[in-house]
């Protein structure tokens, strides 16, 4: 049971982390063009947030039951994931670099499952193609690689498309309206920003607490639990179901969700919206809308997307669509190089903590 807690403990340490990690992402366009200040873009980020949390659960039963095999992610095998994915986030967080809390929980958790199984790779759900259409599928290559090289594409030249098409649009308008215009309506994008980021990350560890209770019920650890606390059984769903995840599991994480994008990360707020390319009102509506719809989309079909990567690369398309000049490309570099190794890396120090843990009989 002790396991059990410590789990959950730290998938909720991760997801508060992930609050002030990537709430920097969904705001940092917001407070860089002085639309709000950064204690205001918190709160309506923390309250978007929330919201974003209890809309749909595909991302949520994709960690819990389309990448790894459950059998073996066992409470040792998910804290070592998870303790891997909150050092790379922290690490990043510290360097100021916009890096993905997606992924460092992805490579955390493959990594930990391969170290368990014995470098088993069929522990590792690599591709079940869909019966239709691709994005039905299941697995590595379907849920993550995917869309981990489309989004940020998508993103880029989303972005780009837009800004050219407002500057088109705005061609002659007076710089003062424009600024006052889109300075209103980028309180609309950046809510919006903060609601997509709510349906994506905070179901990653909604999935991480359900796939810990269905190890730990397929274990028999809940067998002699009292009645009152019943609700942390959580059997594996049929062939051909989807796995339910619990109210109570979606109220917790969205809630610490939200506590952390209350503490905000001033550090990649600084990288995004003023180092990489300097925006106005007009820039950041565009790059949050762009943004935003990639990840409420990937959310749609169940897709574990990175924050960063799409607003990261949709700052980019807009700062190119008035020219290729504008980016500062030593930031960019510095970024592109924290996406390359934050699988990997994740993965790498999970792979390593198993070994530790089994080498003191924990796992």
């Amino acid at each position: 049971m002790s396991l059990i807690l410590l789990v959950i403990f730290a998938a909720l340490v991760f997801t508060y982390i992930n609050g002030f990690h990537d709430t920097a992402n969904s705001i940092a366009t917001v407070v860089s063009t002085k639309v709000l200040t950064p204690r205001q873009a918190i709160v309506m980020a923390a309250v978007t947030n929330l919201v974003g949390a209890f809309c749909g659960t595909a991302v949520a039963v994709t960690i819990a039951s389309g990448l790894v095999d459950a059998q073996v992610a066992t409470m040792p095998v998910l804290s070592c994931a998870l303790f891997a994915a909150i050092a790379w986030n922290l690490i990043t967080w510290w360097f100021g670099l916009p890096s993905s809390s997606s992924h460092a929980l992805v490579g955390g958790l493959c990594g930990s499952v391969l170290a368990a199984s014995g470098n088993r790779w069929s522990s590792i759900i690599w591709s079940i193609p869909g019966k239709q259409h691709w994005w039905q599928g299941k697995g590595i290559l379907w849920k993550i690689i995917v869309p981990m090289l489309t989004s940020p594409l998508v993103g880029f030249v989303g972005g780009f498309v837009l800004m050219t098409l407002l500057y088109f649009l705005l061609r002659n308008w007076r710089p003062v309206t424009v600024n006052r215009v889109f300075g209103k309506l980028q309180l609309c994008s950046a809510a919006y920003m903060g609601f997509a980021h709510g349906t994506n990350d905070a179901q990653k560890t909604m999935g991480i607490i359900a796939l810990a209770l269905v190890a730990g019920t397929s274990a028999g650890h809940f067998d002699s639990l009292p009645g009152w606390l019943s609700f942390l059984k959580t059997a594996a769903p049929v062939t051909g179901q989807t796995l339910v995840i619990a109210i109570w599991i979606k109220i917790l994480c969205a809630l610490t969700m939200c506590a952390g994008t209350a503490a905000g990360g001033w550090r990649i707020i600084k990288t995004l919206g003023q180092k990489m390319v300097r925006i106005h009102p007009v820039q950041g509506f565009a790059a949050e809308t762009t943004g935003a719809s990639v990840l409420f989309v990937a959310a749609y079909f169940g897709m574990p997307v990175s924050t960063t990567h799409a607003i990261t690369t949709s700052i980019m398309g807009v700062g190119c669509a008035k020219h290729f000049n504008a980016l500062r490309l030593g930031v960019v570099e510095r970024i592109l190089w924290a996406w390359v190794l934050t699988l990997p890396a994740s993965a790498g120090l999970a792979y390593l903590l198993v070994l530790l843990a089994r080498a003191f009989g924990w796992v």
